[in-house]
Order: C-alpha cells, then sequence, then structure tokens
C-alpha cells in the first residue's frame, strides 16, 4: 500500500506541493504566532518582575499587567524597614495607558526612587544622570535603540507634556521609561502613594517567615513572593488565550480546506483508476486507507515544511527586529495534532466518495 500512496503523490507533484504547503501554513500560524505571543508577554512578565527584592508588599488589585493604580502609602516603606528581617524597602508608581506605538497597545511608565531602587536590583546607569526635576525620564538601552533617541531628546508624555531623556539605564527591569516618583506622583496629582512597594530581605532570613511578618504587623495588605510572579503570562492575559485558541481553529481550517480540495479533485481525475482497483477486488477499506494514507504522508511533510519555515523566520525576526520568540512543546504537540488530524479529516469525504465508485459504470463510460 506505501508504494500505491507513494506512486500517487508522484503522479501529481504540483498538486502534492500545494497540498503539503496549504497544511504547513496551518502550522506556521500556531507555531510562530504562538511562539511570537508567548515569547512578547513572558518577557514582558520577566522585565515586569525583574527583581532582586524577594517579596512586593501591595494592596489586593492593585497591580497587574494591564492595569494598575496607586493605592499603597509611601508612609509603609518606613514602617517596613522596622520589621524583622526586612533589609531595605523601596516603592514603585507604575502608571499603564494605552499607546498604539507600545507593545500590546499600551505604554507602562514607572515612578521609582532611583538611588534605592537601582541598589536594590543591581541596576547602574549607562550614560546621563537620574531623574530629578519632574520633567525628566529615564530610558533602557534596548528603548533607546529602538526609537532612536538621544540624551536630551524630549517624549510625549501624559497627553503632550514633554519629557526630557537624561540617562540610560541597563538592565531592563519594569518598566522601559521611568521617572522619580515624586514626578509620577505631581503628574497624577496623587501626593505619597505608590502601587508597591519591593521589599528585600536580609541574608540568610527566610522569605516565608518574613512575609508572615509582614503580613501580621500590617494586616489586610497583601504579600506577594517574586518568585511567584513569573509565571506564564498568558494566564494574565485572557484575550491572548483567545487570540491563540483563533490561531489554532483557522490553522485547523486551513489544513482542511487544502487537503479536501486537493482529494477531491485527485479523486475526480482518478476515477477510472479507482474503478479498477476495485475491479481486482479491491475493498471498501482499502481504497480509504489509501485515500487516508496519502492525506497522512501530505500532513507529515506539511509539518516538516511549517517546523522548517518557522524556525528560519523566527530567527530571522528575532535578529531583525529583536522580538522574543519562545516555543512550547505544548503548542508544537498542538501544531502537529492540527496538522495531521486535519489532513485525515479533510480526506474524509474525499476518501467515502472513491470508496463509493461503481466499477462497473466506470469502465462502461471511461
Amino acid at each position: 500500500m506505501l508504494e500505491l500512496i507513494l506512486a500517487n503523490l508522484k503522479t501529481r507533484p504540483f498538486r502534492t506541493l500545494i497540498s503539503v504547503v496549504g497544511v504547513a501554513l496551518g502550522v506556521v500560524l500556531i507555531v510562530l504566532f504562538t511562539g511570537l505571543a508567548r515569547g512578547m508577554s513572558n518577557d514582558m512578565a520577566r522585565r515586569a518582575a525583574n527583581w532582586k527584592a524577594e517579596i512586593v508588599f501591595t494592596r489586593p488589585g492593585a497591580m497587574t499587567l494591564d492595569s494598575s493604580n496607586a493605592s499603597v502609602s509611601t508612609d509603609y516603606t518606613q514602617r517596613l524597614l522596622k520589621i524583622e528581617g526586612v533589609e531595605s524597602a523601596t516603592p514603585d508608581y507604575v502608571y499603564i495607558t494605552s499607546d498604539s506605538k507600545g507593545r500590546f497597545g499600551t505604554l507602562r511608565l514607572d515612578g521609582i526612587d532611583w538611588e534605592s531602587f537601582s541598589k536594590m536590583n543591581d541596576m547602574s546607569l549607562v550614560s546621563g544622570r537620574a531623574p530629578v526635576a519632574d520633567d525628566e525620564i529615564i530610558l533602557d538601552e534596548r528603548q533607546m535603540r529602538d526609537d532612536k533617541h538621544e540624551l536630551g531628546d524630549e517624549i510625549p508624555l501624559f497627553g503632550n507634556k514633554p519629557y526630557k531623556i537624561v540617562g540610560v539605564f541597563s538592565p531592563p527591569s519594569g518598566s522601559r521609561i521611568k521617572m522619580s516618583i515624586a514626578a509620577m506622583q505631581n503628574a497624577l496629582e496623587n501626593p505619597k502613594k505608590c502601587t508597591f512597594i519591593l521589599v528585600k530581605i536580609k541574608d540568610g532570613a527566610k522569605v516565608e517567615e518574613v512575609a508572615k511578618k509582614i503580613d501580621e504587623a500590617l494586616p489586610g495588605n497583601k504579600i506577594s513572593l517574586t518568585q511567584d510572579l513569573v509565571i506564564d503570562a498568558q494566564e494574565r492575559l485572557p484575550a491572548l488565550n483567545t487570540f491563540l485558541k483563533v490561531l489554532v481553529g483557522l490553522g485547523a481550517f486551513v489544513s482542511i480546506i487544502f487537503v479536501l480540495l486537493s482529494m477531491y479533485t485527485t479523486i475526480t481525475e482518478r476515477r477510472k483508476e479507482i474503478g479498477i482497483l476495485k475491479s481486482l477486488g479491491a475493498s471498501t477499506s482499502f481504497i480509504i486507507s489509501t485515500i487516508e494514507g496519502e492525506a497522512f504522508l501530505i500532513g507529515i511533510l506539511g509539518i516538516i515544511l511549517g517546523f522548517i519555515v518557522s524556525f528560519i523566520a523566527s530567527y530571522s525576526i528575532t535578529n531583525l527586529f529583536e522580538l522574543q520568540f519562545e516555543f512550547s512543546r505544548g503548542w508544537i504537540l498542538t501544531a502537529i495534532t492540527v496538522a495531521i488530524g486535519g489532513s485525515l479529516f479533510g480526506a474524509l469525504y474525499p476518501a467515502w466518495k472513491a470508496s463509493a465508485i461503481d466499477p462497473v459504470e466506470v469502465m462502461v463510460n471511461e
């Protein structure tokens, strides 16, 4: 049977190639775009929690990946420093707004005390100085490079208010654009407030024990461990999950349609051949197995081509645009399942039509 399947595919190489490309397109849709979505969302999550601090002190509902509010009093900073096991604490005011130029259509700004924040998180200024005035900001190296900014350039924030770039920092942590916390509070008219306070514990202290002491000393607040914050960011972005499900459905649809049309056309052209096989004693199951075998092999070739294209494309895009890709075993298995399943399902109707061909009618008419 394998020899017959291969012979049938070789007889119509162009149609076989079109079918393989169709299946490969479905694989690319799933593997490439889910890898991009996963890589970008997890990169955002890692930057959002790229802290040396072990504990995040905030209020319930104050901090998410797509929105924030400033409901924490900065007075908590001094109170946290008095708790046994706490080495340092620094507030962070996060402001997230819609922005068509930003990743995921949003722009995140951080209002921080640079001296304490940088010391806690092992950050440094690559050039320039820390922001001091209310109209000064610093950017990380990638933001400077992507937007082709230079020290002294101005960026419109909070509407059209110009902010001057006075420094460049590294490594990235949280927002790529930072200003002093006082500047953020003044801009949003929310003095002595922040979104959360980062807490670093002393060497030798146990994180869980310090977190428990903080909760007992300052009840009613939310105590989170930074090690728990870097989870799969897709779980925090419901719209992203919906987008990925649509991609999977589209990939399956493309695979099914390409194989169905190819196989149906092929069956129409091979009526005489199938009639001869049936007259020689080929059973219905043999005919169906042969057609499904061709579809299965097309699915395998489509998977191989799809993976090659996806990995080459991801490598090229990463180097050209510095976008992050993160392929997962789960989505790769999903792509394989969709490609094989779509190919077999797409060939099911043509296979059934082929098995129903009357050999006598074929021999008489053709």
